[in-house]
């Protein structure tokens, strides 16, 4: 694994992509088409980590932002990653779970691509372990993108000048010798420089600046790292912030949807694993007593029964509704959750308890969550980039 340092990356980036000058001192994020990247050097993010195999260019970049963008990898047509994914939306869909190919539901909201490099895992049930292979799962997926294999997008890009070009110049690959591989390679690359800092709350944190945030939210930081307990599984750090734990938990969300009929589930689970009928991913997003299970359909462990990833809080306010399957539409009602303990069910992580909030407290730690979004967000390169 490779980590491009602050200054490193920051050079290589201001060479490839240039920085405008933000002069409006505007806490409005910014999004589609602003394409001036810097990946590292970003108040209250770490560097960012490149595998080995998977080095950054400008090129690769700017290959993998088209490939993202490209409704010609769904069966229908309509379907890109952009379409769960919008720039304009912080990078989700707003949806309280995603719709893909001919308008179908899945079981799923969509999550947020923004600073997804920093997680161990990818998916709410963490079935990948990085941005190369879970760009390869939608394209599969009957509720997704539909396509029937990865073929089909090949075709595509091997009947495509533009893209012939492009991954000759990245991968030095020919048409027959461009593979899924290399697609997934140049998507991850471009999701790398998804990434947002520099909020309210990091200026206040690592920038020193005690007027970047309201006393409100002063207050409400005291409640997320003591009463609230938030920190428990939303860790904040001495040098930067992911604000997650890399865990999975049971909150209970969802699971009075499975629990009368689980022992049933959990049997046609099993069965279904061992006929191979389906694949993992293609279950979950079709089938909602699959989805529920959480982490569990991915191990089998009896302790992840329900348990979902800690999802990173960064831009919160942009990216309801809440929870793995879209329930929850504030940020009241996730802190209500919270404080009453979940929702109670046989396989409720042990750190959930009530937390006894006052009405003060809630409303201080709403507005600590508000200073998470930052004053300017990734998008989409321009138009001209063909």
């Amino acid at each position: 694994m490779i980590v491009y340092t602050s200054f490193g990356l920051l050079l290589i980036f201001l060479i490839f992509f240039g920085c405008k000058e933000d002069k409006t001192g505007k806490e409005t994020p910014k999004g589609e088409n602003d394409f001036s990247y810097i990946p590292s050097g970003i108040l209250g993010l770490p560097d960012i980590p490149f595998p080995k195999d998977n080095p950054p260019s400008k090129e690769k970049i700017e290959l993998g932002a088209k490939l993202y963008n490209d409704t010609r990898f769904s069966s229908d047509g309509t379907v890109s990653c952009a379409t769960c994914h919008k720039p304009d939306k912080a990078f989700t869909d707003g949806l309280k779970v995603s719709k893909g190919i001919r308008k179908l539901t899945g079981t799923r909201n969509a999550p947020t691509v923004l600073n997804a490099v920093y997680l161990k895992t990818q998916f709410w049930d963490g079935r990948r372990p990085d941005l190369e292979g879970q760009s390869k799962d939608p394209l599969l997926n009957p509720v997704e993108h539909g396509l029937s294999s990865h073929e089909d997008l090949l075709k595509v890009v091997r009947s495509d000048s533009v893209y012939l070009t492009k991954f000759k110049n990245v991968f030095s690959a020919d048409a027959n010798g461009i593979t899924i591989d290399h697609v997934s390679k140049a998507i991850a690359a471009f999701e790398r420089t998804i990434i947002s800092g520099d909020s309210p709350f990091d200026r206040y944190r690592y920038g020193k600046d005690a007027n970047a945030i309201s006393a409100a939210a002063i207050r409400g930081l005291a409640v997320y790292l003591g009463k609230g307990r938030c920190q428990d599984c939303h860790t904040i750090g001495d040098t930067s912030a992911v604000f997650v734990d890399d865990k999975f938990h049971n909150l209970g969300v969802g699971f009075k949807k499975i629990q009368p009929r689980l022992q049933i589930i959990l049997e046609e689970t099993a069965k279904a694993k061992k006929s191979g009928s389906k694949k993992t991913d293609e279950e979950i997003l079709t089938n909602v007593e699959s989805s529920e299970l959480g982490r569990f359909a991915i191990t089998g462990n009896t302790e992840d029964l329900g348990a979902f990833k800690t999802p990173g809080l960064r831009n919160i306010t942009l990216t309801a509704p809440y929870m793995h399957d879209g329930s929850l539409n504030t940020l009241e009602q996730v802190i209500e959750l919270y404080d009453k303990g979940g929702e109670e069910n046989p396989f409720l992580s042990s750190g959930i308890r009530p937390l006894g909030l006052s009405s003060a407290e809630k409303s201080d730690l709403v507005a600590f969550l508000k200073t998470l979004t930052s004053s300017k967000l990734p998008g989409l390169p321009s138009p001209n980039n063909k």
